[in-house]
């Protein structure tokens, strides 16, 4: 089982939308997928056709009364499993930090779920995508202790760039907690190769990031945008648009680093 967490502090890059579509993509190469919301938004629930506000049990009742992350799990009418979010995890951190082991509460809560599976001759996951907040609060600390990788969606514009510095030193601060902890991908998000900052952007961070950079670039793509409103994946939406078809490319790149 590889624990993924698609993490950016920066807001409108697309992060949301590629926890969801990279799930479903890695889910129709017939890979057992479980997608966990970390983002009190709980964009990623709804995004997948779960009414977040109607479930009974969501991950801020792991993380706070140590609930099974086993008895939380739904099936996604989109197909693969889901941990959902509503607003019962907003303002999580402040209630998180009276808590002794509070950046290991979801490393515990996976440790579990990985020892409940074994026990009941479950199928293991192949893969965990974790939808972080934009914002490197506790939950996304949280998240971050207990992944293999990271995968950053970025936007290539100037500001990007900023946040990723910031990022970069926040990920190697956190090694002290989890030394597993790594990059395993940039992927290029909203990306329009008809803008000549985009392809700057783009340049300087294949000098700077070089192989770990994705190859797939994600571009702008009016499916993409109108797929959560109608609760679905745009795989599932619009399987032949531009945005499922670069899902599903970069859902091949993510597979293959696994082999």
């Amino acid at each position: 089982m590889e624990i993924i967490a698609i993490a950016n502090q920066k807001g409108g890059v697309g992060k949301t939308t590629t926890a969801v579509n990279l799930t479903a993509s890695l889910a129709a190469k017939r890979k057992n997928v479980l997608l966990i919301d970390l983002d009190p938004q709980g964009n990623a629930t709804s995004g997948t056709g779960v009414d977040k506000n109607e479930l009974e049990l969501t991950i801020a009742d792991a993380l706070l009364d140590g609930v099974s992350l086993a008895d939380i799990i739904v099936t996604s009418p989109a197909g693969f499993d889901v941990i959902g979010a509503n607003r019962d995890l907003a303002g999580m951190d402040i209630t998180l930090m009276s808590k002794t082991d509070s950046h290991e509460l979801f490393k515990n809560a996976m440790e579990a779920l990985v020892k409940s599976q074994a026990d009941n001759n479950a199928p293991a996951y192949d893969y965990v995508i974790i939808d972080c907040a934009p914002s490197l609060n506790l939950l996304t600390i949280n998240a971050l202790v207990a992944t293999d990788g990271i995968i950053i969606p970025m936007q290539c514009e100037y500001y990007a760039l900023e946040g990723l510095a910031d990022l970069s030193q926040t990920i190697e601060r956190l090694t002290e907690l989890n030394p597993k902890l790594y990059i395993r991908g940039v992927v290029r998000t909203l990306f329009d190769s008809r803008n000549t900052l985009a392809r700057d952007v783009s340049t300087e961070l294949e000098a700077h990031f070089g192989d770990t950079m994705y190859k797939t670039r994600i571009p702008r793509n009016i499916r993409l945008a109108e797929a959560p409103a109608h609760g679905m994946p745009v795989t599932a939406y619009e399987r032949w648009s531009k945005g499922a078809r670069a899902y599903h490319k970069l859902a091949a790149e993510v597979m293959k680093q696994s082999s």
